[in-house]
């Protein structure tokens, strides 16, 4: 190290002695533009690289260049950085022309122009800029100054990974991992991204690791183990990666390949809801909303909802939609309520992107007239759209308005077939629901085979309604044997759980003995819980006993 600094300083002793030619007076301006040697002097540097760019050397006019645009050593002036890059092209300068490229892209110090970009990011690719061609491939890739070619931006690409250039290894594998100008091929992504984590640079590493991340996550191109999602997440967090940051948070929140730690994922969730990240304002929001891994605030949780719904975040719209609906944290105020639930619902193309339970909510909102007057036909538009991405309350909901024929035409198939679907999704109502159309009937045969089935998967559950249509079967006997015993038994079971009419009519079978031995004081008492709540059967009885 000694004998590194020793030969620094001599050599530094030559360039100051040795000010007469252009290209010493620009490397003595290096030492000072970074500090090499020699005490950070920001305006020598400027000096430096001026003296050596008014007498026309290239690569001084570049830092020139790059002084102003950063303001390093005097004012930033994006114009004249513009104008020493175009003298340094029209010198010679290979990496003057991918800087001209960029200024045309982003709009440096002169007019965009994307056609412009593109011509001089490919003139500096023939000269053999690396730099250039990974910038070329994303014009390719986003048809920048360009026809869109997802084909040839993956030939780039490939050129540029295969000579160990991490950032392209990087697009290589998202091209695999997406099926972006090559055949989808998820293990081939997963190769790419480790190879890219171990070339990387800064940013080309931390997101593959990201992305890597992704891979063990989800099991894609390798076996899931979300220890190592959870590492990966890990290591990108630290180098900055924003995604990361979140995805880590995430990771403690949920116990996703570490133990739950809600303090932890507080803090990433913060770091990177704070950088912008939408995914983290809302679950940030969340954690103030219940007081998880920091106290209960309502009024900074509705804070970061809203700063995640501005940034798109159609969970936190929802969330938004939900807070002013029942006026947690804010006033309550249904207007907004339906005005969060509809941006939720109708996000882009809303039976493509939209949030499921936003559409639901939306569909009840126009049911109940939340917020609006009702509409059942628009209830009925809002449960399809829910429905058919398989959420199941609507679909439930849906057979319901086809069944009764409200917002649309009266369906009984329609309805079956609906509840049938919500049935499959594990919905006990819609068991409930599919043993009622079948006894119903109407446009079709009464079935009191299928009748008895569905009350009896949906009594499974002990739901208290079906209880007390299965005593209905067992008493009257529809489908079945009568039994009047077993009819007690579940209008029993129905009652215990507070069904008022199955209460009246285990009063009336106690009163008169059906399926159980007579007995007065038990129907009085059980009258008297029907009669309270309003059953006027039981009333009546209750005032001949």
């Amino acid at each position: 190290m000694l004998q590194i600094n020793q030969a620094t300083d001599q050599l530094i002793k030559w360039l100051l002695n040795n000010r007469d030619k252009t290209q010493y007076i620009w490397f003595l301006g290096l030492f000072y533009y970074y500090n090499i040697g020699v005490g950070e002097n920001v305006i020598k540097a400027f000096e430096l690289f001026s003296k050596a760019a008014n007498v026309n050397y290239p690569i001084a006019q570049v830092y020139l260049a790059k002084c102003y645009y950063d303001g390093y050593g005097t004012e930033k002036d994006k114009k004249l950085a513009f104008h020493w890059y175009q003298k340094s092209v029209e010198n010679g300068s290979i990496i003057g022309k991918f800087y001209l490229g960029n200024c045309y892209e982003y709009g440096i110090g002169i007019t965009q122009n994307e056609e412009e970009s593109f011509y001089w990011y490919n003139s500096a690719t023939k000269n053999g800029n690396t730099t250039a061609k990974l910038y070329l491939a994303h014009c390719y890739r986003l048809g920048i100054g360009v026809e869109k070619n997802e084909t040839i931006a993956f030939k780039n690409y490939e050129s540029l990974a295969k000579q160990e250039i991490a950032d392209a290894q990087l697009y290589v594998g998202n091209c695999f991992y997406e099926g972006n100008g090559t055949k989808l091929d998820k293990i081939q992504a997963k190769c790419w991204y480790e190879k890219a984590t171990k070339n990387g640079t800064q940013n080309g590493s931390k997101i593959a690791q990201y992305n890597l991340g992704n891979c063990y996550r989800d099991g894609i191109g390798v076996e899931k183990n979300e220890k190592k999602a959870f590492e990966y997440y890990r290591i990108a967090a630290e180098k900055g990666d924003v995604d990361a940051q979140y995805k880590l948070g995430y990771c403690y929140d949920e116990g996703i390949g570490t133990e739950i730690n809600k303090t932890k994922a507080f803090e990433l969730y913060k770091i990177a809801a704070e950088k912008g990240n939408s995914r983290a304002q809302n679950n940030l929001g969340v954690l103030y909303r219940h007081g998880e891994g920091t106290e209960v605030n309502l009024e900074i949780a509705i804070y970061w909802y809203n700063k995640a719904a501005e940034n798109g975040n159609i969970i936190a719209q929802y969330n938004l939609a939900i807070n002013y609906e029942e006026g947690i944290g804010v006033e309550k105020n249904e207007k907004k309520a339906l005005e969060y639930y509809k941006i939720a619902a109708e996000k882009g193309d809303a039976a493509e992107n939209g949030n499921i339970v936003a559409q639901y909510n939306l569909g009840i909102c126009y049911r109940d007239g939340i917020g609006v007057e009702k509409n059942e036909k628009k209830a009925f538009e809002y449960y399809k759209i829910a429905a058919e991405k398989e959420y199941v309350p609507a679909q439930t909901n849906l057979g319901y308005l086809y069944k009764c024929g409200k917002g649309i035409e009266k369906d009984l198939e329609k309805a079956i077939d609906w509840y049938n679907k919500a049935a499959e999704g594990g919905c006990k109502t819609a068991l409930y629901n599919l043993g009622e159309c079948y006894e119903l009937g109407n446009e079709m045969a009464n079935d009191l085979d299928k009748v008895n089935y569905w009350y009896h998967k949906a009594a499974e559950d002990d739901n208290k309604l079906t209880l007390y249509k299965l005593g209905e079967i067992y008493e009257l006997g529809k489908g079945v044997l009568e039994n009047k015993a077993r009819a007690f038994e579940f209008y029993r079971k129905s009652a215990d759980q507070g069904f008022i009419d199955a209460q009246c009519k285990l009063g009336q079978s106690y009163e008169k003995g059906i399926g159980t031995d007579i007995d007065k004081v038990k129907a009085f008492e059980i009258y008297k819980i029907a009669a309270e709540g309003g059953n006027i059967d039981a009333q009546i009885g209750l005032a001949y006993l």
